[in-house]
């Protein structure tokens, strides 16, 4: 019997504007940075059979759907095209009803499993959780931790410092080599003793309360650094285990800087109204109004750039000026929590250029992503090596092309000195692609970069 036309697909793929190995291109992307390796290998001719109602295997559906939602920026699911959702024996890990330290074992015995893991890797980055529950599901989550039945570990203010100065140590080393740098470690630390921590006998509610949010921290660094590595699955899994525990721990400022995270990912992912939805929920309540002066400002912009991402300017602009005001009122005898230790002026700088970019103003960009390279300590290698890609992406976008040479000749330089980063490395692969317009006009720092971008890429793939 000859196979039904998927009409629906084809109607997206119109809408899209793709022709048939536009479609494979973007879906091999995805894949790519999903590590979805056996998926990476699609053509025109697989995209043909699959308009022509051929359904996709495996994980194919939901790659497929992400790669139309980030082009037409809105979610498409596999339901719509009349797929069958693909089966992940890690997906139940995304439930947010399901209590996070059965969450937090699971991902253990899966994430620090070479065989297992494989069951994150093969899951794809999903638009569902991104969708918060509402206000009473996280005052039960608060008074859900004071009817846990404790073992016997007696946990004291000393274990929950060990745990926060661990926490600072990776976050430092995040900074400076990537997330692709000793998350295994960070990992191990948060499966094995820590989740043993939090089962414990506390001698007070305030050290309860307190190991919840330092264990909270640590899910938010190991899912940064799975973000920051491009591995965009296991960070949403790690996102959403992250903010459970600091709803356990009664931290508002701790579920916003969270959830500014998880918008960050959905804004680079192009969910662009998931993003926004994200960036206004961690600037609710306590959420902001409890945090400190440098958090605000963090809040405020990436706020500010989903803002921008929805076409809505002039908000990001009083955004942008807010978290300025915020920023600058920051000062010595106010206690900043250590996760903020990174978001200087040249960090505001950067997340104000990546928003005047998206508002059209890339003169304004490059001026504010020059303002964070000068002003950025050796401290930040990683984001210094983000922003250097970017800026180099502005110029040539405002055709400035021997400029955006000379900085890219920078990122590569920094990429050289052992950066472990999927973004830093996604920028590598976006000078390739920016500079193949250029590549045959005889243009000899072109010819030079692009050698040279490549040479980096043949040793790191």
């Amino acid at each position: 019997m000859a196979r039904r036309r998927n009409e629906r697909l084809a109607e997206l793929l119109e809408e899209a504007g793709w022709s048939r190995a536009q479609a494979a291109s973007a879906f091999n992307r995805v894949a790519q940075e999903n590590k979805l390796l056996d998926y990476t290998s699609i053509g025109r001719s697989h995209v043909s059979m699959w308009v022509g109602g051929t359904e996709p295997s495996g994980a194919a559906p939901a790659i497929l759907c992400q790669a139309l939602s980030r082009r037409l920026k809105r979610a498409i699911t596999p339901d719509e095209l009349g797929f069958a959702s693909p089966h992940s024996p890690a997906q139940g890990t995304l439930d947010w009803d399901v209590d996070p330290l059965i969450v937090l074992t699971d991902l253990g015995r899966i994430d620090l499993d070479a065989d297992r893991r494989k069951l994150i890797g093969g899951a794809v980055y999903s638009v569902a959780p991104l969708t918060l529950p509402g206000e009473r599901w996280w005052q039960a989550m608060t008074q859900a931790s004071q009817r846990t039945t404790p073992r016997q570990q007696q946990v004291g203010r000393g274990d929950v410092t060990m745990v926060e100065e661990l926490t600072v140590a990776f976050s430092r080393m995040d900074q400076q080599r990537g997330g692709g740098h000793g998350r295994t470690a960070v990992v191990q630390y948060l499966h094995s003793d820590v989740a043993d921590f939090l089962q414990g006998k506390f001698p007070s509610d305030q050290v309860r309360r307190d190991m919840f949010s330092a264990a909270g921290e640590l899910a938010y660094l190991s899912a940064w650094m799975a973000f920051d590595n491009a591995e965009h699955a296991v960070a949403q899994r790690y996102f959403v285990l992250a903010a459970k525990l600091a709803a356990r721990a009664d931290n508002p400022p701790l579920v916003g800087h969270i959830l500014r995270a998880m918008a960050h990912q959905a804004l680079d992912l192009g969910f662009f109204k998931e993003s926004l939805e994200l960036s206004t929920a961690s600037l609710e309540g306590q959420r902001y109004a409890a945090a400190t002066p440098r958090e605000r400002a963090l809040l405020g912009v990436v706020h500010a750039r989903g803002l921008a991402t929805n076409g809505q300017q002039q908000a990001a602009a009083q955004s942008l000026l807010k978290a300025e005001d915020d920023l600058a009122s920051a000062r010595d005898g106010i206690h900043e929590p250590h996760r903020t230790f990174f978001f200087s002026g040249a960090a505001l700088a950067h997340e104000t250029a990546c928003t005047l970019r998206d508002c059209g103003d890339r003169g304004g960009a490059i001026r504010q992503f020059r303002q964070s390279i000068r002003t950025r300590g050796a401290a930040f290698r990683r984001t210094h090596a983000v922003t250097l890609g970017y800026l180099g992406a502005t110029q040539i976008a405002n055709r400035s092309v021997e400029e955006a040479c000379a900085t890219w000749s920078g990122l590569l330089d920094a990429m050289e000195e052992g950066i472990y980063s999927g973004r830093a490395r996604q920028a590598v692969y976006d000078v390739r692609k920016l500079l193949s317009p250029y590549r045959h006009r005889g243009i000899p720092v072109v010819a030079e970069l692009d050698a040279r971008a490549a040479s980096y890429l043949a040793r790191v793939d």
